[in-house]
């Protein structure tokens, strides 16, 4: 089967490319996963429970949109978190985040603009789906670099003004995946002020905004709210994975102006897979309770403190903000991985495959991503044999 041409040149999975790299090599040591973002914290206790109480619901069609229970559930959450009334006529539920971010750029991305080739602005490095949506709605996408002398956020202002002119949609992710930088109001500010200047989206992946260090991330929602943007401007992201420990489960939401969710949900009515009735029953039970969330922040807390420990003699070495990554500089990723599997057992990711070459340049090339997901004991052991390997 022949590959469309608008996805012929997209850069490989990355954890393909992983494989490729260390599979074919033994670990010289008791095995760590740092590489896949899959939280293994406890789910909360109740799921079980719920999930039990609504099986019979497996056997009906659930709503597409959503339960009117769950977008009650995630509505008052919104104005808990964000103080933001988000009523549900603004909301849609979705089958994890994955497919909103992919969904809601052929649902609102227009052919042209300006008589022109649309843009898609993509932060670089960037989680894959941003790229492959810009592809599907056959925009031309521009990789924004995200790096140390950018805060690790994309300077989507300094950009040209004949591409901004010509932009559609702009990705953000705060905090975000692979460095763990959050966007300060201030900086969220200029950018619905940029999208405002010129007529394009902001398409807000906030997956990662309950795990953070010190204040909780500002959200695109509240800071369009308190600017007296235009709420159309805005196509917030949310999920269950990490906020709640229930990857698996498929659960998030979009939020957004009434004419963005309505354009969205038409297209989910056609081509959409709705989340089962007993996980929708189980997701309104999640998004009321914030005992489990504050637990979960805690365990984080806990094995970031230990990272700062383990490598405080580290002069490189810089928690995150928020998420679940660290994002430690080296002098190549490629092969600082295959040396820390050869010599210690331990598996992390190397930047570059989370990022696009351009001009030449990888702007991930220099890192390795670290995710801080495996238990507290574990995650000290592999740290420290990462740090021995690679920084001393």
């Amino acid at each position: 089967m022949n590959t469309p041409e608008r996805f012929s040149n997209l850069p490989e999975y990355a954890f393909p490319r992983l494989r490729r790299l260390l599979d074919s090599t033994p670990p010289g040591g008791e095995v760590v996963q740092f590489t896949l973002g899959e939280p293994r914290h406890p789910m909360p206790d109740f799921v079980a429970g719920v999930l039990a109480e609504n099986i019979a619901g497996f056997g009906k069609y659930p709503p597409a949109n959503g339960t009117p229970e769950l977008l009650d559930a995630i509505s008052g959450w919104i104005g808990r978190r964000y103080g933001v009334d988000v009523g549900p006529d603004r909301l849609m539920v979705l089958n994890g985040t994955k497919e909103g971010l992919f969904n809601a750029a052929v649902a609102l991305a227009p052919e042209t603009k300006n008589g022109k080739k649309p843009v898609v602005l993509v932060p670089n490095p960037f989680f894959p789906v941003y790229a492959v949506a810009a592809r599907e709605v056959r925009a031309e996408t521009v990789y924004v670099p995200a790096t140390g002398e950018t805060g690790f956020l994309p300077d989507y202002a300094a950009l040209p003004p004949e591409i901004l002119e010509r932009t559609v949609i702009a990705y953000i992710c705060s905090p975000a995946n692979p460095q763990g930088s959050v966007a300060s109001r201030d900086y969220l500010a200029r950018l619905l002020y940029l999208a405002e200047k010129y007529d394009f989206r902001v398409f807000a992946d906030e997956c990662y905004c309950e795990l953070y260090l010190g204040d909780p991330p500002p959200g695109a929602l509240e800071v369009a709210a308190a600017e007296g943007i235009d709420p159309e401007r805005v196509v917030a992201f949310h999920s269950l994975s990490k906020r709640s420990n229930l990857p698996g489960m498929r659960s998030g939401f979009v939020a957004s102006g009434t004419d963005a969710i309505a354009r969205i949900r038409q297209l989910r009515a056609y081509a959409g897979a709705a989340v089962p009735l007993p996980l929708q029953r189980v997701s309104e039970r999640v998004w009321a309770d914030e005992a489990h969330v504050v637990a979960n922040r805690a365990l984080y807390a806990e094995k970031y403190a230990d990272a700062a420990r383990i490598f405080a003699g580290v002069n490189s070495f810089k928690l995150p903000d928020g998420g679940f990554f660290l994002w430690l500089p080296v002098e190549d990723g490629e092969q600082a991985a295959l040396k820390l599997w050869r010599e210690t057992g331990v598996r992390v990711l190397p930047g570059a495959y989370l990022a696009q070459e351009v001009n030449g340049q990888n702007p991930g090339k220099g890192y390795i991503r670290v995710a801080l997901v495996a238990p507290r004991e574990e995650t000290q052991r592999g740290l420290i044999r990462l740090r021995d390997c690679l920084y001393t």
